[in-house]
């Protein structure tokens, strides 16, 4: 074949071959991509736990969570360091803090005295720290995980299989930060990185390497993008300007390695999602399809510096939400053990 044909067949062939990839929504390597509406429609199919358990199940991807995963875990404290990953309780109202904890001292006497906690509103949102229930929170066309529905949660009065009290005896397992800080040409000078700035699964793949880490099944990742230290310098922002976080295509990553729990230090989702169509497409991936329930609103601020320190991304990580039958999460104070 002369020079000239070889040529003309690459010219040929090569919008061929990317009109296969642009249809089967894939890259060229092969990975199935998540841009538009009818890309996260597959991949909700794709990595679908729905029937993995049996039909009743309740706990979701946190059956990953061994007796034995726990006591591996629990080997990789070495230096007794406990540190909070949650945020403190917000009390005053901001862009991003609509909801607040009301916080009333009923009485003080010469033999002690007592407050009242109450939210003004959900806890779910942008602000408190909490875990998201694997059903009733987040469903797509009017179900949760496992085929809950909407009818069932009104009927319940609250999440009447899979809520946050199948999470009564607590969590415990190896958790992974990944600290999207380290990562080349993500972060500025500051330490954060900007609302917006996603997160790919290649990203989780490159800081594997970075931070000398390998998520297997069991883990909770925790996703480190400076959003408090960024709130910290420069103060609330208004949530319609979006957040760093994860990208939807990391769901594929969850799947193959078989993740318990996510977190983040925002919403999870980067916002706006950069999927056409869906708002928070990672929240339906990870709760309606994996069964994988979601932190939000974390703190790794103290856990990345000591991560650093040590060069170890890897520790103990501890959650025990409240016990609320039917209930849709709970506000907690996850703890990271060196």
């Amino acid at each position: 074949m002369s020079r000239l044909t070889r040529f003309v067949v690459a010219i040929l062939v090569i919008p061929v071959l990317a009109g296969a990839y642009a249809r089967q929504g894939a890259r060229p390597e092969g990975r199935p991509t998540i841009a538009t509406e009818s890309d996260f429609q597959r991949a909700m199919k794709d990595v679908s736990n729905w029937g993995r358990w049996g039909k009743d199940d309740e706990m979701g991807s946190s059956n990953l969570i061994t007796p034995a995963k726990r006591k591996q875990a629990a080997a990789l404290v070495k230096e007794g360091v406990t540190l909070s990953l949650a945020h403190d309780v917000v009390e005053a109202t901001a862009p991003d803090a609509t909801t607040v904890l009301n916080r009333t001292l009923l009485n003080v006497s010469a033999t002690g005295s007592a407050d009242q906690y109450q939210y003004s509103g959900s806890y779910h949102g942008i602000i408190h720290s909490h875990l998201d229930a694997v059903d009733c929170h987040i469903m797509v066309d009017g179900k949760g995980y496992n085929g809950v529905s909407m009818e069932d949660v009104k009927a319940a009065g609250g999440c009447p299989k899979g809520s946050i009290y199948a999470q009564r005896n607590g969590i415990v397992t190896r958790g992974v930060l990944f600290d999207a800080t380290l990562l080349p040409g993500k972060a500025g000078p500051q330490g954060w990185l900007e609302p917006g700035t996603a997160i790919h699964r290649e990203d989780l793949e490159a800081l594997e390497k970075i931070e000398h880490v390998k998520v297997g099944p069991g883990d909770v990742i925790l996703l480190h993008t400076g959003r408090w230290k960024r709130r910290a310098a420069l103060g609330a922002w208004n949530p319609m300007d979006g957040y760093a976080g994860y990208h939807a295509d990391v769901a594929y990553f969850m799947k193959e390695r078989g993740v318990a729990f996510i977190g983040g230090d925002a919403y999870n989702d980067v916002g706006p999602s950069g999927v056409t169509g869906v708002r928070l497409p990672l929240h339906s991936l990870s709760l309606v399809a994996l069964g994988t329930s979601i932190f939000d609103n974390l703190d790794f601020g103290e856990a990345a510096d000591t991560a650093k320190r040590l060069n170890r991304w890897e520790f103990l990580f501890t959650a025990a939400p409240l016990r609320i039958v039917k209930g849709t999460g709970s506000p907690l104070n996850p703890l990271a053990t060196f």
